[in-house]
């Protein structure tokens, strides 16, 4: 049994690796070692999470898929959440998140027959109802970001350009300029990732960037 560690923020401007201590700790405790760590930015919302899918792909049955907090692992639609947990079955992925006690009971080797069944019944329950409150709150926080974006927007109408609130999001230019030297240098987006905190989506972005003539 391996234990690997998911460690994801929405965005390249949060820190993913926030919880890999606490996380660490955790699997110390139990007397287990964290096996491999798999880091991402990209969004709960969103399947395609290469990292998350490469620990899957790297795991075998009875291995545990270790996060901090469900949230982190799923705030996906219900279809693309019961995807997910299929390909998690049939890896025979253990689910096991810190602000989720009933699923400590998972890092076990060998959970006892009836018991380790109940257990892991009412584990799978309550993963979904945190999957699903974690995608409740995903919706709210967006429909509460338009809401306000259109209360801003609709008083920036009578606002001088530069007295206006709301001004879409702003690049940092500083960094991506320099990401842009980097690749233009030659540098491996590995080192580029770690040097900078950046994202793979965002280097692709850049990397194109890159690839024009400089002015």
């Amino acid at each position: 049994m391996h234990v690997r560690a998911y460690l994801r923020a929405s965005t390249e401007e949060q820190d993913a690796t926030r919880a890999k201590d606490s996380i660490k700790a955790f699997a110390r405790e139990r007397g287990l070692k964290i096996a491999a760590t798999y880091i991402e930015n990209e969004s709960g919302a969103k399947l395609a999470r290469p990292e998350l899918f490469r620990l899957l792909s790297d795991s075998d049955p009875g291995d545990i898929l270790l996060v901090e907090q469900v949230d982190r692992l799923s705030r996906l639609t219900e279809k693309d959440w019961e995807r997910l947990k299929r390909e998690i079955k049939d890896r025979g992925v253990r689910v096991v998140a810190l602000d989720l006690p009933t699923s400590h009971s998972m890092m076990t080797k060998d959970p006892d027959g009836f018991t380790g069944w109940v257990l892991e019944a009412i584990n799978g329950m309550l993963l979904d109802m945190l999957a699903a409150i974690a995608r409740k709150d995903y919706e709210d926080r967006r429909k509460r970001q338009a809401q306000g974006i259109a209360r801003e927007k609709a008083k920036d109408a009578d606002r001088a350009p530069s007295e206006r609130a709301y001004r879409g999001r702003v690049e940092n230019t500083e960094r991506n300029g320099a990401i842009v030297a980097m690749l233009r240098g030659g540098q491996s987006w590995s080192t580029i990732v770690k040097a900078t905190g950046a994202s793979r989506a965002t280097l692709a972005k850049l990397a194109k960037r890159a690839q024009r003539p400089a002015c």
